[in-house]
């Protein structure tokens, strides 16, 4: 095996789930190989907002990061809260904070991803982490000796060797594919699309995102998310199978909902495109995967982690990625790398999220029948103190929790 190039662990991407397992490892301590198939900074295809999950997590990490954010004010707009608007066009402004003085760090950003994720690749610590950029991992293959990788470099083939191996490489990871035998499933999968334009009117002065639960996407929904430079980035999720079933041309919706949607044209009347459309795929949570086996685990996307709500990605993908140096330490100072030992990883990451994964697979089916979100969000809209307990419920799941109470929805019936 001297031909191979040696390594006790291996992370395959080097995006927010890879970069964040490669700081959390160097901080124990933990050598390892990092490779991603692109040099950075690179685009990934996104909504570009980064949640409070994902401030937690950068503080865990390293506190100069969110000074960074702060700082770069031409490249990160700091966000305060988001606006819901049901599908009869009624909206509710939720701020992120109930009250906006307790803070002057704003709960979320909105950053280009291009941005974003080199940032988090220029923080990761090369003492610990060999950063193998533009080397695409072609194979990953079991032998007696370990896990065997093969990459390509410049059109040169390398060859490493390693005790286990980390699928961090998004929906099409090599790892997820390979040894876990994963699938695309349509119900448990959404088609995205984005582009970005610039003069958008109507934007919120504190920079609420924006998700509008559009009739014929559902549960899937259109948003306009605010950056900095009076620039917005703009799209669409819908699940995959809808697409089938009710036979929607992406593209088309997304220019009719620009040109026809009756109060979103106004605002795009003297917009204009700056990017092409692109597309991408989300690998939705809604349906347990195996994050583990002997000798891999999967983080972030790679895991099929992004919210079932909401979509989002990025603050999974850090926490999953945070779980994972916790059980990859434990592995080597057993020297254990079994499928029995390392399922302690999904007991542990999914203890962490299963409330807020449920909740949020509960929130979808209800988002299904405009009926009820209309009736909802009719009451939300007139009723102060139902606004402060939907403003709670972004950040308190005992909160959230209510929205499964039949108590719940007596209150909003008779305005209480």
């Amino acid at each position: 095996m001297s031909k191979y190039i040696k390594t006790d662990i291996a992370v395959i991407g080097a995006g927010p789930a890879g970069a964040t397992l490669s700081i959390f490892l160097a901080k124990r301590q933990i050598p390892h190989i990092i490779f991603d198939k692109t040099e950075f900074p690179r685009d990934k295809i996104c909504g570009d907002g980064l949640s409070g999950k994902v401030v937690h997590y950068l503080r865990k990490m390293n506190n100069g990061l969110l000074d960074e954010l702060n700082q770069k004010s031409n490249l990160a707009a700091p966000s305060w809260g988001v606006r819901f608007v049901a599908p009869n066009g009624k909206a509710v402004d939720v701020p992120f904070y109930s009250d906006q003085k307790k803070s002057n760090q704003s709960p979320g950003y909105i950053i280009r991803r291009i941005d974003f994720d080199n940032i988090l690749v220029n923080a990761i610590d090369k003492k610990y982490a060999d950063i193998k950029l533009n080397t695409e991992v072609k194979s990953v293959e079991y032998t007696d000796a370990g896990i065997i990788l093969k990459a390509i470099k410049n059109e040169q083939e390398l060859n490493y060797q390693c005790e286990m191996v980390i699928g961090a490489g998004g929906d099409r990871s090599i790892v997820a594919k390979k040894l876990a035998g994963y699938a695309m499933q349509p119900e448990h999968y959404y088609a995205g699309l984005r582009t970005y334009y610039e003069n958008v009117s109507g934007m919120h002065d504190q920079n609420f995102i924006e998700l509008h639960f559009i009739k014929d996407l559902l549960p899937g929904y259109f948003w306009i998310f605010p950056l900095p430079n009076n620039q917005v980035n703009v799209g669409l999720g819908v699940l995959t199978n809808q697409i089938k079933e009710k036979n929607i041309n992406l593209k088309k919706t997304l220019q009719n909902i620009l040109n026809e949607h009756p109060t979103i044209k106004e605002r795009f009347k003297n917009a204009r495109p700056i990017d092409e459309v692109r597309g991408w795929g989300l690998p939705l949570a809604s349906s347990r995967k195996r994050l583990s086996g002997e000798r891999f685990l999967l983080i972030g996307d790679a895991g099929s982690l992004i919210d079932p709500l909401t979509g989002e990605g990025i603050g999974n993908a850090m926490q999953s990625a945070h779980a994972a140096s916790k059980i990859i330490e434990r592995a080597l100072i057993a020297g254990d790398f079994s499928e029995e030992y390392l399922s302690d990883y999904d007991k542990l990451f999914y203890d962490e999220l299963k409330d807020e994964l449920r909740l949020s697979e509960y929130i979808q089916r209800l988002v299904q029948k405009p009926w009820l979100f209309n009736f909802v969000f009719n009451r939300l809209h007139k009723n102060k103190s139902l606004q402060e307990v939907f403003t709670g419920m972004l950040s308190d799941l005992d909160l959230r929790a209510k929205l499964r109470s039949p108590g719940f929805y007596f209150k909003i019936l008779f305005n209480r």
